[in-house]
């Protein structure tokens, strides 16, 4: 089976065209390789730690611990536990062995070719002029044996897996090679000077692990884990027992606001611990031949590259929980990173984690070459009418389930009324502040080469798209818009995630935002409003779609 994905794309990845099937390349340097054997060592210590770690506790859980009592039962059970755990080692290492036997790949120049599979073989090939980013991946096995793992994309929309080559694993000096071959690129002497470092970690940012990072679900987390863990060695009523004689006499608030302390300290330990490991040794840099390179990590390293090229714009993320400190994050729009990510690669957009704001606005500047960041510009405020919509949101969240509890509480005991009616004390002015705040989220504004749209409260987003990135718009009103007199415009773009929206904006002023960021994009689909004379309105005033 043979796939090519490396077709053509137009400017921005959008539109797809037939390439001729590519021709076998010949000549010096032009060579087969393998990777790098060292793969086995790898998958021997992972099935390992497999073995060690999931099998001998599902066994142990499984069995009640009865295969390791006195007498023959004990030497049977040890023997079949080791022989099954070496058994799936060995097994392991020999399919990885095959794997390697029949997957070859080799760079050309003009396309670059991985060849892979026994029973079903895949021929893929992409073309070099096509590839947009080669990122760098290695876990702690791959780093102590001096390997790395290697994805190249060609950051075309739609493309799925097809659309990337992976090389796991190769030496680190070979993967340092190939991206350095695949994404030179010759400098653009009339693009501005800004090559060079853009951003450093600073290990203070860490104090906003703890409000980024779900502290309390981590906690909760590893409650769960020490329960299960207990149980898979028979252990659980044994730490229950404990932990009831831990607070044996104290009253049972006292016991559950020590418990609840004891997770959140868990989970604190947690966020911190995943911060450090995700963002440790992090340095944006900007690239001769304009490529930003992303690279960080502690245990696992990465190194992230987006070529300016495929740049849109810019997104700068507020969580709920470090909004209130003045920090914030900034991820890239860039055409094909949704594709290639997938769920092993869900933040390959991150261009900075969570920093102060200033420190955020800068670098968001220094990335689109503007001198002040757009995602900073003056945002028209929505109507009122876009205010009354969220409230009525955020109550009726909040009250449904108040609703229910009191008409259990009707129908079975009075007690449910009791905690409807304290789950409404706080639930419902919490829902008027959130309702309140996602309004004072709401914004929009046309500013330079930038279209730039606010919203969002548990994580507000100002999005940054560059005007000449927008390929259509998407006009939806409901019933209840409609009687207002508000519309959502969604500007649909090859990048990030297909589209970006202006929620609930005034119906004209939406519509002439959208014929000022594109021009000629709407006007079809517009005709003016007759005046009170009969003439129609100037292009100043509102329009309506046909």
């Amino acid at each position: 089976m043979t796939a090519d994905p490396s077709e053509a794309v137009g400017p921005g990845g959008e539109s797809p065209v037939p390439e001729p099937a590519p021709e076998p390349e010949t000549g010096p340097g032009v060579e087969w390789r393998r990777l790098d054997l060292r793969s086995l060592l790898v998958t021997g210590a992972v099935m390992s730690g497999v073995v060690g770690g999931v099998c001998l506790p599902v066994l142990l859980g499984l069995s009640s611990g009865a295969w390791f009592g006195d007498g023959p039962r004990r030497g049977i059970g040890l023997t079949l536990l080791l022989g099954g755990g070496v058994l799936l080692v060995v097994g392991a290492v020999a399919a990885d062995y095959l794997t390697w036997r029949h997957t070859r790949y080799r760079v050309g120049p003009e396309r670059v070719d991985l060849h892979s599979g026994l029973l079903l073989v895949k021929r893929r090939s992409l073309a070099r002029e096509r590839i947009r980013s080669v990122d760098i991946t290695a876990h702690p096995l791959l780093r102590v044996l001096g390997l790395v793992k290697v994805r190249i994309g060609t950051g075309e929309s739609g493309g799925g897996n097809e659309s990337s080559l992976e090389l796991n694993p190769v030496p680190r000096t070979e993967g340092e090679r190939l991206r350095a071959e695949l994404l030179d690129r010759p400098a653009d002497p009339a693009a501005p000077a800004g090559d060079g470092v853009l951003a450093r970690l600073d290990p203070r940012w860490i104090r906003y692990a703890l409000p980024a990072f779900p502290t309390l679900v981590l906690g909760g987390a590893a409650a769960g884990a020490l329960m299960q863990i207990s149980d898979w060695f028979g252990l659980q009523n044994e730490v229950i027992t404990g932990i009831g004689d831990l607070f044996d006499g104290v009253s049972i608030t006292l016991m559950v606001l020590t418990l609840l302390l004891a997770t959140l300290v868990a989970g604190a330990v947690g966020s911190l611990g995943l911060w450090v490991e995700m963002w440790w040794n992090y340095r944006l840099e900007r690239e001769p031949g304009g490529v930003l390179r992303v690279r960080r990590g502690l245990f696992t390293t990465r190194s992230i590259s987006v070529e300016e090229q495929r740049l849109r714009g810019i997104e700068l993320v507020e969580p709920l929980g470090v909004r209130g400190f003045g920090a914030a994050r900034v991820d890239a729009i860039a055409t094909g990173l949704a594709q290639e990510g997938g769920a092993d690669h869900e933040d390959l957009h991150i261009l900075l984690p969570v920093a102060p704001r200033a420190v955020a606005d800068e670098v968001a500047a220094l990335v689109v070459r503007e001198p002040r960041t757009p995602t900073g510009a003056e945002l028209t405020a929505h109507p009122r009418a876009a205010r009354s919509r969220r409230l009525r949101w955020s109550l009726t969240t909040a009250a449904a389930p108040a609703a229910v509890l009191a008409g259990l509480g009707l129908w079975l005991t009075p007690v449910l009324l009791y905690i409807a009616a304290g789950y409404a004390a706080v639930a419902l002015p919490l829902a008027v502040a959130l309702g309140l705040d996602a309004y004072r989220s709401l914004g929009h504004a046309v500013t330079g080469r930038y279209l730039v749209t606010r919203s969002g409260t548990v994580a507000r987003r100002t999005v940054a798209l560059r005007r000449t990135g927008v390929i259509g718009w998407t006009i939806t009103r409901s019933l209840f818009q409609r009687r207002a007199g508000l519309i959502t415009l969604t500007a649909t773009t090859a990048a990030g995630s297909g589209g970006y929206s202006v929620h609930d904006a005034d119906e004209g002023e939406g519509l002439l935002f959208a014929a000022e960021a594109v021009p000629g994009l709407l006007a079809p689909f517009l005709e003016p409003v007759p005046g009170p004379n009969g003439a129609a309105t100037s292009s100043a005033e509102p329009a309506i779609v046909r």
